[in-house]
């Protein structure tokens, strides 16, 4: 039998965090909205509804919550780093992509985003 990926999907995860250098963007928290998607292999799955052979998408949730919300960040590429790099965390893992908005950035645009992709090798 193939293997084939279970993938989570997570979709428009609204946050707000202090995000950007302007000196205005530093003392006030900003709207960020986050998608997500995780790979890793369905043999983990289990036929008897096992949780334990899943990966817990609300344990990866809070994990990017408690860190997006306490923290910090000058550069929307290194708030998409982090994120996926507690995306990629599980050991099961073989692929992840974070795409992380910034509405309101410019002026004229309904945002601003950054995609950043992990793929482990096999």
């Amino acid at each position: 039998m193939a293997t084939s990926n279970a993938i989570i999907n997570i979709t428009n995860l609204r946050l707000r965090t202090y995000i950007g250098f302007n000196p205005e963007e530093q003392q006030k928290q900003q709207d960020i909205v986050i998608n997500a998607e995780i790979h890793y292999p369905a043999s983990h799955l289990c036929l008897s509804d096992n949780v334990d052979n899943a990966l817990n998408y609300k344990h990866i949730t809070k994990k990017m919550i408690q860190h997006i919300e306490e923290g910090r960040f000058l550069l929307l590429e290194k708030l998409v780093a982090d994120t996926l790099g507690i995306c990629c965390d599980h050991p099961w893992v073989s692929f992840a992509r974070v795409k992380i908005d910034k509405p309101h950035a410019l002026r004229f645009a309904d945002s601003v985003s950054l995609t950043l992709e992990h793929q482990v090798e096999s």
